[in-house]
């Protein structure tokens, strides 16, 4: 991901030399195990452990020469460490992925946490907002036409439920990722006892593989990227639903607009809405991810390293993607403003239209069949939408043509926008409840 996009701690996460120190870290724990159970000198661990992690300048001069990632580490890794032979025990037993898998896990816990951070933030957000709006009375749409009555915090509690789910969609790919690998080069335990792994797995605060080749097979990669594409997606929904309602024509919202900021560089009176632009283009860059490293599943036999080239881009793109754009989105929520009395002015401009579902059914109750009923209505209806006559007027007329008589004072209360919403207490109980 470029720097414009990439907050300080998610950056750190994916640097090359956090990368390195992970790196040095796993090796030592693993290095230690053994020295637990005898296999290795004693006296080689703490040598490695005081050892600082090679820089990435370092390591890249090693890798031009043996085009080998884990190679270059650990030459350069070895040149730090006094004395020599203390280095002759690192990786001992284990294969490249054991260390990669088993650090790339860690870089996902890390990730994770200061993904869950930002998400329950939002999620409160969300619903302090839907709670602030429960009765800012606002129309409906749907297709982009206007539906019925309805009010702004229903629709934000709609995405506050949905985000507190992805959260805990979030969390469970949290744990399906966090897997300690070392089992040697295809996963038989052939140079390194099992008991390793488990020990080292409980130093790092994970869980050992159920079972891997050379490397963990990336179906958990797979569901932690398909989280992070979600949450962009509902970032990008959040967005999309201000950006409508900061059209010129709607007016009902609109994204901070910050003293001294600037819209267009030839029109002045220009506030657009840029912020809710760059979350929708962003997200496409985090769902983009999903399918290259779900391809990393299939692999040939025991392991190739197809899967290793994408996740180096797609693994860093997805979190830092995800981050930014819930910082955005945050950002949006906390500084959004809600135009009350335009979304009035809005919910009243069709002259009545939305109630004709509650015209329909006071019809069928007062004695009309249904077919009858929707006849008249939709009639009425679309001469309105012709003429602009209020609605109520052309009702008025075609029940006058078909021989109907209307009931003027029940017309008055079902025509009255705070009926729809009257059963809408207990969704904003459940939107309370959330935390």
């Amino acid at each position: 991901m470029i720097e414009r996009y990439t907050l300080p701690e998610m950056g750190r996460v994916w640097s090359e030399a956090h990368k390195y120190e992970l790196w040095c870290r796993v090796e030592t724990i693993v290095l230690a195990a053994h020295a637990a159970a005898g296999t290795v000198p004693d006296d080689a661990v703490e040598p490695v452990r005081k050892a600082p992690p090679p820089t990435p300048e370092a390591v890249a001069a090693v890798e031009a020469v043996t085009q080998h990632d884990v190679i270059a580490f650990l030459t350069a890794w070895a040149d730090n460490t006094t004395p020599r032979d203390a280095a002759a025990w690192v990786h001992y037993g284990m294969t490249s992925s054991d260390l990669l898998d088993t650090a790339l896990a860690l870089q996902l816990v890390e990730a994770s946490d200061l993904l869950l951070a930002r998400l329950d933030a939002l999620v409160i957000s969300l619903r302090d907002h839907a709670l602030a709006h429960r009765a800012t009375l606002r129309v409906g749409r749907t297709h982009g036409v206007h539906a019925e009555p309805d009010v702004w915090g229903h629709r934000v509690a709609d995405v506050a439920f949905a985000m507190a789910r992805s959260r805990d969609r979030l969390r469970r790919a949290r744990e399906a990722g966090a897997v300690a690998k070392i089992s040697g080069a295809v996963g038989s335990y052939s140079n390194i006892d099992p008991a390793i792994e488990r020990r080292v797995a409980e130093a790092l605060e994970l869980r050992p593989a159920d079972v891997a080749t050379q490397v963990v097979i990336r179906d958990g990669l797979s569901e932690w990227v398909s989280a992070l594409a979600v949450v962009a997606t509902l970032c990008e929904a959040i967005a999309l639903e201000v950006r409508h309602g900061q059209r010129t024509e709607v007016r009902e919202l609109e994204e901070p607009f910050g003293s001294g900021q600037k819209g267009s560089s030839a029109m002045p009176h220009k506030r657009n809405p840029i912020l809710c632009e760059r979350i929708c283009g962003l997200a496409r860059i985090v769902r983009a991810q999903v399918v290259p490293v779900m391809e990393g599943i299939p692999l040939w036999h025991e392991r190739d390293i197809s899967h290793s080239s994408v996740e180096r881009i797609a693994l860093p793109d997805a979190a830092i993607g995800a981050d930014y754009l819930l910082h955005l989105t945050a950002r949006l929520v906390n500084g959004l403003v809600v135009n009350v009395d335009r979304m009035r002015a809005n919910l009243d401009a069709t002259g009545g239209l939305i109630y004709s579902s509650a015209v329909l059914l006071e019809l069928v109750e007062g004695g009309l069949s249904r077919e009858a009923a929707y006849s008249l209505t939709q009639a009425a209806a679309m001469e309105t939408w012709r003429s602009g006559i209020p609605f109520r007027e052309t009702l008025r007329k075609h029940a006058a043509d078909g021989g109907q008589s209307l009931d003027e004072a029940r017309l008055d209360e079902v025509c009255r926008p705070e009926r729809y919403l009257e059963r809408m207490a207990g969704v904003f109980d459940r939107v309370a409840a959330l935390s």
